[in-house]
């Protein structure tokens, strides 16, 4: 076979595979274009609770919070469970469940604290954590899971969450947990020194963006006043209603809008 026939033979057998290849190429490059961004959210009942489907009259800001974005250009995922702390979140494999759809361009707000505060070794749910931002650490044995474990504080738990989240090419936005309805002397008791300090304390240090939900969401509550607020709280002192959800949800909204350089903002409607 002379040169010019190998090479017209050459040139036959690798035109279908060239064009295969750049199909295959094109497909993918278009699909990565299509691809809406996807907004997660992770966190507690106050985030989610139950189904989100509003159970027993209590609803989490996540079910309300799509509301406010175009959903023609983002797509909200309500991640939360309720029950969950920052430990458990993780242990329980549902962080793993959102890295794994975690992709480049997303964004990951998250929401804990409230069942931080519980025991860490109970025999009821064992899912606190050590109180602070620190590198403390305890040894325990879990009576849920049958065995031993070691459990980190609240603002570590966090700021692996954040640092995950950056290491997927994804934006992480840090809450601090809503405030309960609790009131002394007519003033509603914010537990500023808490959890929301350490939520702040540690998207700083860690560098992922924060909302001071706790502030804003207590900024309206002591507008409204104690026996208003009562009323958005229809089982306990800690999961609103709808109409408490959506003061929770457009609170986020309002802090979501103040910060800077954020390209979240521009898919709100």
């Amino acid at each position: 076979m002379n040169k010019f026939r190998l090479k017209r033979t050459v040139k036959v057998v690798l035109r279908p595979a060239l064009v295969i290849l750049t199909l295959v190429l094109s497909s993918f490059i278009l699909f990565r274009q299509d691809r809406k961004p996807v907004l997660f959210l992770i966190g507690d009942s106050t985030v989610k609770n139950g189904k989100g489907k509003g159970d027993g009259a209590q609803w989490g800001w996540g079910s309300i919070i799509g509301d406010y974005f175009d959903s023609t250009r983002i797509h909200i995922e309500n991640r939360a469970l309720g029950g969950t702390s920052t430990r458990t979140y993780r242990s329980k494999g549902l962080w793993d469940a959102v890295l794994k759809d975690l992709k480049p361009g997303d964004f990951v707000i998250m929401q804990f604290g409230h069942n931080d505060g519980s025991p860490l070794d109970d025999t009821a749910r064992a899912r606190g954590t050590i109180k602070g931002t620190g590198d403390e650490s305890k040894e325990i044995y879990n009576p849920i899971t049958k065995q031993q474990e070691v459990v980190h504080t609240y603002g570590w738990y966090l700021s692996k969450f954040i640092a995950e989240v950056k290491a997927k090419g994804a934006t992480p936005i840090v809450c601090s947990p809503v405030p309960r309805n609790n009131w002394q002397n007519g003033q509603l008791k914010k537990g500023r020194e808490g959890y929301a300090k350490w939520a702040e304390e540690t998207a700083h240090s860690a560098g992922a963006y924060f909302v001071d939900l706790n502030k804003l969401v207590a900024e309206k509550y002591e507008q409204m006043g104690e026996t208003k607020v009562a009323g958005l709280f229809p089982a306990d002192h800690t999961h609103t209603n709808y109409d408490g959800a959506k003061i929770n949800a457009a609170a986020v909204v309002e802090g979501l809008r103040g910060l800077k350089d954020i390209s979240l903002k521009s898919y709100l409607k």
